[in-house]
């Protein structure tokens, strides 16, 4: 039979092990995904999803119908490409296998930034998309978007992955193809109705396809002829089937955060520690999915030829959008989620492994002086290839991006770096290596899907 001390000191032990399994961090955890945090809550229907399956595999929605939304973001590449940057109309091949192409049809330029990894983006708090937030919601204006198109933006989009895939399909880089090419980069012009032009003859292109019209008309209540078929019809078919395809929130941080904390290793709770934590990282990758949505700059070394013509090898980020000099070099936070296997890492490609853009955050201005551009991961062309580095060689250029850091150094040990590199690691979904079940045999159009 107990003493009453010994339940005295029984109750004080249970207590001391109570305080001493809540660590300091625990508050600044996310709770975990839901259903109920995904449009549609996480079930489109299924005719929704075998339409836009079909229409990102299938290159009819590229001027030159040599390139889908799946050859720069391929379901057996962590849904991007695996270069720093994107090799678009114009290049043959997939991943880094691919080339820029061959005489006339060669490509003039590599993408502007990194091609991002989709995962999630269903997710209802995905509110502002590309590196630098030029897709996004707008409650003010019609439609509830604020788009690169817009007036001409049409209603009836459902959200703004929908709106988001509008636009690779009319950037000549892109999917567009370079002047007098084909039929639809003909019609492009500089007037206000250039965006609609352009959808336009891409609709066009599917009504002449009876098996699209089809699809079509079981996946939309308002399409029962192909007269009434739109371009957001595309959008949302494609945002339905990204949102329901790349859903990924089964790694072993979700599974410890629904309750079984023998989902990590010792080292990667050591490492979950540090990110909550002493490291700071929490600070702008918070949220469920590891990201504040919001805008920072982190002194990344600037890579290839910018995004905007106007503004040839730099890249305004944010400023892009806002035209505010203070939003310059800065770029949206990414989602965390399998990052372990979406190298290369930051908005143009710049580094090539987890540990080195580790490295960069804990040192931004070290690290960006002292970058070596042999990390890049870039098909080869020699006249390319003398430019890539034009940006980064700018000294202006890199002092903007220096005046633009909002990190402080921080000093971690190798131990304490390797523990965070194996927390990043417990952030993937290692059923996203199987996802050859999304792509499909064949796409309406009759073109080739798996080249």
């Amino acid at each position: 039979m107990k003493s009453k001390n010994n339940k005295i000191h029984s109750s004080f032990a249970a207590l001391v092990l109570t305080f001493t399994v809540t660590p300091s961090y625990a508050d600044e955890l996310p709770e975990p995904a839901s259903n109920q945090d995904y449009y549609y809550d996480g079930a489109p229907s299924r005719n929704l999803i075998n339409l836009g399956q079909s229409l990102f595999f299938d290159k009819i929605m590229s001027g030159n119908k040599n390139i889908s939304c799946a050859t720069c973001h391929n379901p057996l590449l962590a849904s991007s490409d695996g270069l720093s940057l994107g090799v678009g109309e114009g290049g043959e091949g997939l991943g880094r296998y691919r080339t820029t192409g061959e005489g006339a049809d060669a490509v003039e330029s590599r993408i502007g930034r990194h091609a991002p990894q989709l995962y999630n983006l269903g997710a209802k708090e995905f509110e502002k998309l590309n590196w630098n937030g030029i897709h996004q919601v707008d409650a003010d204006l019609p439609g509830g978007l604020n788009l690169p198109s817009g007036l001409t933006t049409p209603i009836g989009l459902n959200d703004v992955l929908a709106g988001q895939s509008l636009f690779p399909i009319v950037n000549l880089n892109e999917m567009l193809g370079d002047a007098g090419e084909n039929d639809i980069v003909a019609l492009v012009t500089q007037d206000d109705d250039r965006f609609p032009r352009l959808w336009n003859a891409y609709v066009d292109r599917l009504k002449a396809i009876p098996e699209y019209v089809s699809l079509f008309m079981a996946a939309f209540d308002d399409v029962n002829s192909e007269d009434d078929i739109g371009i957001q019809h595309f959008g949302n078919a494609v945002s339905a089937f990204q949102g329901f395809a790349f859903r990924s929130d089964n790694s072993a941080f979700d599974q410890y955060l629904r309750g079984n904390t023998a989902a990590m290793t010792d080292k990667q709770i050591s490492g979950m520690e540090l990110f909550y934590g002493e490291a700071g990282c929490s600070t702008c990758h918070s949220g469920t999915f590891q990201t504040d949505h919001e805008f920072h700059g982190i002194a990344m070394p600037q890579v290839g030829p910018g995004a905007e013509a106007a503004f040839p090898f730099e890249d305004r980020g944010r400023a892009e959008v806002t035209g505010s000099p203070e939003d310059w070099a800065k770029f949206r936070t990414p989602s965390l989620r399998n990052v372990w296997i979406t190298a290369p890492y930051g908005h143009s490609g710049a580094y090539g492994t987890l540990r080195k853009i580790v490295e960069h955050h804990l040192d931004p201005i070290t690290s960006l002086e002292n970058y070596n551009a042999n990390q890049l991961i870039l098909p080869k062309d020699d006249v390319l290839d003398a430019t890539d580095l034009d940006g980064y060689n700018d000294a202006t250029l890199r002092q903007t991006i220096i005046d633009a850091n909002e990190l402080e150094p921080v000093e971690l040990t190798r131990a304490e770096i390797n523990d965070l590199l194996e927390f990043l690691r417990a952030l993937t979904d290692w059923n996203v290596l199987n996802q050859e079940w999304m792509i499909p045999d064949s796409v309406p159009s009759g073109l080739p899907v798996r080249d």
